[in-house]
């Protein structure tokens, strides 16, 4: 309930603050990480009344005011205070304000006059879009998921399984009934955890939950940095969500941008009629691809806005993980223009300096303030080091996207099998630098939208032959080298390709040819979480060894995949052509019985079936330089794992 009638410009309180002088020091110096505690909105107490303190950085401004539905949206009613220490920041009490309240900032620049209305950069909760104005609101909530955050730190480990479900909350699943609407956080969180642990996924990655107003940008275009949008629910709605999952045993990484924000009258741009938080010149403050602005990580308050937001998502919302987007974008003052469209940094190169400092800062305060988590990277070029620690000259990241893998597999699959002997390589490329960083192997939102069409569709063949080739792609993802992550509706063969305004194609599942690459999904996440061989040295050159990659003509590759022990060993065989191979012989480096793990051309998986009865002795016949060799049928299209019984 708002107070009865409109609260005067009598009750606004200059004091006392919730800023200290250490928080001054630091916010001059750069270096305060929780803004959140300090700027914004923030439900208090003074002198015995309740109410909310106000505090917004605008250091060019001369004048700030609360406006709101509290006051007619007046900006002469309750204006805020500059403070004497030249940090920029506005403050002010404004007793009777109740938590629901809306509100924005009157901001007057002192350069040209201009006036402009502002969401809270803070802000907790902002009204759905296109209604923009913030939301006075808490973030409590009585999180119950205690046993996950204790352990998550195993969880996420380099040596860990990570298979990651990536998910738009907003198309995952929809409600026809109710005008095809979304599914709140709270109806998503036991659909979407039971489904996860069901199907062996570890982790799941939400794309940006972030408030943002263009829901077509699919969330990578953020205005409330600090706000989990309201299309799905309140802040504490979200946080269930989190703690469901956590609850389930699955983790959550959140999709976090800080390359650069969307330009709608509201939010950071121009915030104090000057370029406050992106650059002045367009050649370095405006992104051509995506007609957003670019942040400027010169700036020490924009550095630490940025890093408090990350840090906030790490902390008040127990996210165990940030996938950092379009990290290429940030490195290369060149990105995505031509000559003349760019500023060379002062030593005349193409490297974004201040880009470079703001990233090696943020990773160094994540790992040190939220000890368990993991930052990914989505990094497009062959920077050297993204995922090497800071004080070895690297980025930090402890994770980074192998998007090089992800184009040359789509492009490898897609081609007519006849035709792939002619691509062998770029099958085998991906080995030559797969120790180069800690690496996921995606495939993701960007390969079935725009045109693109699904992963089945991009299969060639007839139908059946789609679904064989989409499982052997699957299979080979998931017994090679790296963490693993693939866009929701791949794991159970959608057809069509994905639409943020529908709901994914749950009723595909009515069909057996959907549920068998379901279960072949299903049965992949289990081997790889069971076995140590297939994620214990994912990182580490000892955890593979090639068997046989010169099988050019028949399309075949063997490897081994190892684990720190000598029992914990793998043999993957991969027939990539739809001709089954009798009489193939594979070298192994023991005897004795070497039992079928998995065979993606089972009748479980709708396969034809063709296999080896579940186990193969080895014979002391040498092959491919080692001491014994399997005789084995490979199916076509097929991929084999075997480990040996002890």
């Amino acid at each position: 309930m708002l107070p009865d009638g409109p609260v005067g410009a009598r009750d606004v309180v200059h004091g006392p603050s919730l800023l200290t002088d250490g928080d001054i020091y630091l916010f001059k110096e750069g270096s305060h990480f929780r803004l959140w505690d300090k700027l914004g909105a923030h439900l208090r107490a003074v002198d015995g009344r309740d109410g909310v303190q106000f505090a917004v950085w605008a250091p060019n401004a001369s004048a700030v005011s609360v406006i709101g539905d509290f006051n007619g949206w007046d900006a002469g009613r309750h204006p805020l205070a500059p403070r004497w220490d030249g940090s920029g920041i506005w403050e002010g009490f404004v007793p009777g304000l109740p938590k629901g309240a809306l509100y924005k900032y009157a901001v007057a620049s002192r350069l040209d006059g201009s006036r402009a209305e502002k969401a809270d950069p803070l802000g907790f909760f902002h009204e759905a879009p296109p209604r923009s104005a913030s939301i006075v609101w808490d973030l409590d909530y009585r999180w119950l998921d205690g046993d996950w955050m204790a352990e998550r730190g195993r969880r996420n480990s380099l040596d860990a399984p990570i298979s990651i479900y990536e998910v738009h909350l907003g198309s995952w699943r929809r409600v026809p009934g109710e005008g095809n609407r979304p599914l709140t956080y709270r109806e998503m969180a036991p659909l979407l955890a039971e489904y996860v642990r069901d199907m062996g996924f570890t982790h799941v990655e939400i794309m940006p939950v972030m408030e943002h107003p263009f829901y077509g940008s699919w969330g990578y275009q953020t205005i409330g940095y600090f706000a989990p949008t309201s299309r799905y629910g309140a802040p504490q709605d979200f946080m269930f969500l989190v703690d469901t999952l956590h609850r389930h045993g699955v983790g959550v990484i959140l999709d976090w941008v800080p390359s650069h924000f969307a330009t709608d009258g509201h939010g950071l741009g121009r915030f104090d009629g000057t370029s406050l938080y992106e650059h002045q010149d367009p050649r370095l403050g405006f992104h051509p691809d995506w007609k957003s602005a670019i942040f400027n990580y010169g700036r020490n308050e924009v550095r630490e806005f940025l890093i408090s937001s990350a840090l906030f998502w790490l902390d008040r919302y127990h996210a165990d993980g940030l996938r950092i987007d379009a990290v290429a974008s940030m490195l290369y003052l060149d990105y995505s223009r031509k000559d003349g469209e760019w500023l060379p940094n002062r030593y005349g190169g193409r490297e974004n300096l201040e880009a470079l400092s703001f990233i090696r800062r943020l990773n160094e305060a994540a790992y040190g303030q939220a000890p368990g988590i993991q930052t990914t990277a989505e990094e497009s070029t062959a920077w050297p080091m993204v995922t090497r620690p800071v004080h070895l000259g690297g980025l930090g990241f402890g994770l980074k996207w192998k998007m090089g893998w992800m184009h040359d597999m789509l492009g490898y699959f897609s081609k007519d099998p006849l035709f792939r002997k002619f691509s062998h390589g770029d099958l085998t490329f991906s080995m030559w630098y797969a120790w180069t960083e800690n690496f996921v192997l995606p495939l993701s939102h960007d390969e079935v939208v725009h045109g693109k069409g699904s992963l089945v569709g991009k299969m060639p063949g007839l139908e059946m032959e789609k679904y064989a080739n989409l499982k052997a792609l699957f299979g080979y993802m998931y017994t090679h080298p790296g963490k693993k992550l693939l866009f929701m509706g791949g794991e159970f063969a959608q057809w069509r390709e994905w639409s943020h305004e529908e709901s994914l194609e749950w009723h595909a599942l009515e069909h057996k040819t959907h549920t068998d690459v379901q279960r072949w999904v299903r049965d992949l996440n289990a081997l790889y979480r069971r076995e140590p061989a297939l994620h214990e040295l994912d990182f580490d050159p000892a955890g593979f060894e090639w068997v046989d990659f010169n099988d050019v003509d028949h399309s075949v590759i063997s490897y081994l995949r190892k684990g720190r022990t000598t029992p914990d060993l793998v043999l993957v065989v991969c027939n990539f052509t739809p001709v089954a191979r009798d009489d193939y012989r594979v070298g192994v480096p023991a005897g004795g019985t070497w039992k079928e793990l998995l065979n993606s051309d089972a009748a479980e998986y709708g396969g034809t079936g063709r296999g080896n009865l579940g186990a193969v002795k080895a014979a002391a016949r040498p092959q491919h330089g080692r001491s014994h060799s399997l005789r084995l049928t490979l199916p076509p299209l097929g991929v084999l794992v075997f480990k040996r019984e002890m």
